[in-house]
């Protein structure tokens, strides 16, 4: 999967995208994910690595099978807020820190 890091502030703000979609773009009704945006375009991680960073981020963006599975398993998001445009799955959440 590809992981970019964004600072802002005092944040960190996460987008995971599972490789194979990087470049793409999709559209379905007034829903979007341009995945060829500098927003996406990070580095190649594995489960692990990935896993360690969206516990500690701030903001997560996830897009894609394996990373939304990652999402759920790391606990940051919830099955009911998945959702899929054109087919990917795609879900966003606030990591909230003990």
């Amino acid at each position: 999967m590809i992981v970019k890091i964004h600072k802002k502030d005092d944040k960190t703000i996460v987008a995971v995208c599972d490789g194979d979609l990087i470049g793409q773009k999709f559209e379905e009704g007034e829903l979007q994910l341009d995945l060829s945006s500098e927003f996406y375009n990070g580095e190649k991680m594995n489960e692990i690595q990935a896993g360690d960073i969206i516990r500690n981020s701030d903001l997560v963006n996830l897009v894609g099978e394996k990373s939304v599975n990652l999402g759920l398993k790391e606990g940051v998001i919830e099955k009911q807020n998945i959702i899929k445009i054109k087919n990917i799955l795609h879900a966003q959440a606030i990591v909230l820190h003990d």
